[in-house]
């Protein structure tokens, strides 16, 4: 509250309207918002480009069929400050559905806040009471700060190493001397 002064012998209270900061399963009219959020994001990424139309087809495709993945924003009031979207498939090492954690991103301007922990926690609660068994993401090498984060929640490095394939485009990028013996 803060208290203002309108004349000398009265004072007035001014309430300021509190604006909740939740986590929600993701709507259409979110996928611009959502989709200028991958925008950050890829532009800090090492090994991906920002393209608006693709990040709204591919959020639009996981909206329209939630057995594939599902998407949640993280809002104060009617904005939306960040986002999270887990992708799922069958683990045959563990028996069942698993997911990967695509994309998690907060508004640059928002960071430092704890917004990336409330979602990434939202994230893998709603994944334990949906029943998966894991949940395995990627980030980049260099991303201390996204490290910290992953491994504060229980996170741990895998033996396990990508490697990707692109379908439809030539790549002439090198693999690092790989042992695929």
């Amino acid at each position: 509250m803060e208290a203002t002064t309108d004349s000398p012998r009265r004072l007035v209270r001014k309430t300021r309207t509190r604006e909740w900061i939740r986590v929600r399963e993701a709507r259409e009219p979110d996928v611009e918002a959502m989709a200028e959020l991958l925008g950050y994001l890829f532009k800090q990424e090492a090994d991906f480009t920002p393209a608006l139309a693709k990040q709204r087809r591919a959020l639009e495709l996981l909206l329209a069929q939630p057995t594939m993945g599902r998407l949640f924003v993280l809002t104060r009031g009617a904005k939306i400050l960040g986002m999270v979207s887990l992708l799922f498939t069958i683990s045959t090492a563990e028996g069942g559905k698993v997911a990967w954690l695509e994309d998690l991103i907060v508004r640059p301007d928002q960071r430092g806040k704890g917004l990336g922990t409330r979602l990434l926690r939202a994230a893998i609660e709603w994944a334990r009471r949906e029943g998966l068994t894991r949940v395995t993401l990627l980030t980049d090498g260099d991303n201390a700060r996204a490290r910290r984060l992953y491994a504060r929640h229980g996170f741990s490095v895998s033996a396990m190493q990508p490697l990707r394939l692109h379908l439809g485009r030539r790549t002439n990028v090198q693999l690092p001397s790989l042992s695929m013996a």
